[in-house]
């Protein structure tokens, strides 16, 4: 495996080492700290000039959840990350990390590895590339969903300016596994736990913003999507990757409750404690449509004959129809 690397004594990388962007205060919504190169390792505090309310980053990691909001995630946050345990996700090898999303080296995951190189692959080709050669600079990309980090790592390797959210902050399947990217990029994209629906950051500060298999964890569609949208600069994209779509409301709720029946046999627990809309359909995308006055572009990977096939397996042997994964892509207007 060839292994690239971006260090800022590069001069071609200098833009990607030294770019800044602005964090917003969690309690007052001021302007709180510049995430400089210095917080995107150890550990420290900043105080808002405007409210003096404390928000700490530690491990490189900034912690921009309020209290109630922490206290509202903690039994989703430890029931996720029980059951991703279980299904073997995350490693103690930089290797794992490295390779992803193109080989799942555990070979825990590797179908949904695949998948999520297949549409990596595609939002490269259809949305990143013609959008950087149009601006004819890197990116400011924020990653919604970053997990680990993969996708964010991949951006940086290119030139891009990667924000990595998430709720989780472990070292095995959270932001705090983007330390096995260190040895590679120097230094690391900034990652900060947050919520979708509350986003720590200015207005129109990003060219491109990805769900990135996140969007179906939103309590509110809409409410998330204009979150989204206040963040992304006039002419910038939304795109909402790896979430499933049903053409039925029934399907989707059929898949819901199997989901929860499975994990309550399994674990214990439902692992439903926050009400996340799980899925998405054509009303519901048209909602949004209508509600944002936008225009979808849907793109639809292929992802290989086995996956073709499912729905026509499905349907013979009296199933409820499987998820579709498409790619659908929003610009934003002024």
């Amino acid at each position: 495996m060839i292994m690239e690397q971006i260090n800022a004594s590069d001069p071609a990388e200098e833009s990607y080492a030294h770019q800044t962007i602005t964090l917003l205060c969690w309690q007052c919504g001021g302007s709180l700290a510049e995430m400089t190169l210095q917080t995107r390792s150890g550990s420290g505090t900043r105080v808002c000039p405007g409210c003096t309310t404390a928000t700490q980053y530690r491990d490189g990691i900034w912690r921009t959840l309020s209290p109630q909001r922490a206290d509202n995630f903690r039994s989703f946050i430890e029931e996720y990350e029980f059951i991703r345990a279980a299904e073997g996700r995350g490693s103690t090898a930089a290797e794992y990390y490295l390779s992803l999303p193109y080989e799942d080296v555990s070979g825990r995951n590797a179908d949904q590895w695949m998948i999520r190189a297949h549409t990596f692959r595609t939002i490269e080709r259809c949305i990143l590339s013609p959008l950087a050669k149009l601006n004819e600079r890197p990116l400011r990309i924020l990653d919604l969903g970053a997990g680990n980090g993969w996708m964010s790592y991949r951006l940086a390797l290119q030139g891009h300016l990667p924000v990595a959210v998430d709720l989780l902050t472990n070292d095995r399947d959270g932001l705090g596994a983007a330390i096995h990217y260190s040895g590679r990029i120097h230094p690391l994209f900034p990652r900060v736990q947050a919520e979708l629906d509350r986003l720590p950051f200015a207005s129109s500060t990003f060219d491109l913003v990805i769900f990135n298999a996140s969007f179906h964890y939103s309590e509110d569609y809409e409410r998330t999507f204009e979150e989204a949208s206040r963040c992304t600069r006039s002419g910038g994209t939304i795109v909402i990757a790896d979430t499933p779509w049903y053409a039925e409301e029934d399907s989707g709720r059929r898949m819901v409750e199997e989901k929860h029946k499975h994990f309550n046999a399994t674990y214990g627990f439902s692992s439903d404690s926050i009400p996340s809309l799980e899925y998405l359909t054509p009303d519901r995308l048209r909602r949004l449509q209508d509600r944002f006055e936008l225009e979808w572009s849907i793109i639809r990977p292929f992802y290989g004959v086995r996956w073709s096939l499912r729905p026509l397996r499905a349907r013979l042997a009296g199933r409820r129809p499987p998820s579709q994964f498409r790619i659908y892509a929003a610009s934003v207007s002024a």
